[in-house]
């Protein structure tokens, strides 16, 4: 079967997810949650949402691997891995905020081939399709171009994985350099809104490659910058995102390379 159809299926698959996801924000107070690790939590939501997402994958594609946040992962014999994230920004989810999205992407041979990121609150649809641009809701959206970082907003990633003074560094830099900073607590809606032009780049030290393998595809299509990044090794160990419209791609690393390799 083509990426065509898997990633027309995958669009569908993460707007059914998507209506189960948002009942269960509607009744989150009768959501069990545990803590992963410092403000890193998981509800029987995500694992739900990921089971059915999974359940999905496996009826119609059997042979395909899959990969997700909550679960073990599921060897296949296709040569292509679904890589899921069934709430990206939990915490915004369980304490009632409305940035939180589904995530799905589509990996063979190294590359991510599709992406979706589906915002089921505001009935918002990014998808991408390797040389096939990216959409929002079927309409085609493009980086924004002639901006500098003195005239938008660069979203900045945070995990407990990093160490803080990493992460002020950029905050400093940006903000010296006289850029608005934004942090969502979603990374992968972050990379979407650069897809979209709604944010001029975005950077985290270090993502899992359910946060962002259909970010960065999804900028990637729309005419954006990331950096060249194996997926598969990405779905190993994850790694550093670095994604922005391409007059301001080269300033961004310049900020974040020492801000992250100085303190190591």
């Amino acid at each position: 079967m083509t990426f065509e159809e898997k990633s027309a299926f995958s669009i569908r698959l993460c707007q059914s997810a998507g209506v189960l996801a948002r009942d269960y924000f509607m009744h989150r107070d009768q959501l069990h949650v545990d803590q992963k690790g410092a403000q890193d939590w998981v509800s029987e939501a995500d694992r739900k949402v990921e089971s059915f997402i999974r359940e999905r994958i496996a009826e119609a594609w059997p042979d395909d691997g899959i990969v997700g946040e909550e679960h073990d992962g599921t060897a296949g014999t296709s040569g292509f891995t679904w890589v899921i994230d069934p709430i990206d920004g939990t915490t915004n989810f369980l304490n009632g905020m409305p940035t939180w999205a589904i995530v799905l992407a589509g990996v063979s041979t190294g590359m991510t081939q599709l992406g979706v990121v589906h915002d089921p609150i505001y009935g918002e649809t990014f998808s991408a399709l390797r040389g096939s641009g990216s959409k929002l809701n079927g309409q085609r959206v493009r980086v924004t171009e002639g901006k500098s970082l003195d005239e938008g907003t660069v979203g900045v990633g945070y995990s407990n994985r990093i160490k803080p003074e990493n992460v002020t560094a950029i905050v400093n830099a940006l903000v010296v350099r006289g850029t608005m900073f934004n942090r969502n607590a979603s990374g992968a809606l972050s990379l979407a809104y650069v897809a979209a032009g709604r944010l001029l780049g975005y950077v985290e030290e270090h993502m899992n490659a359910w946060d962002c393998l259909a970010g960065q595809l999804l900028v990637t299509e729309a005419g954006g910058v990331v950096e060249d990044q194996n997926a598969d090794e990405m779905i190993r160990e994850g790694g550093r995102v670095i994604a922005g419209a391409p007059q301001v791609f080269d300033e961004l690393k310049s900020i974040a390379t020492p801000a992250w390799s100085e303190r190591d």
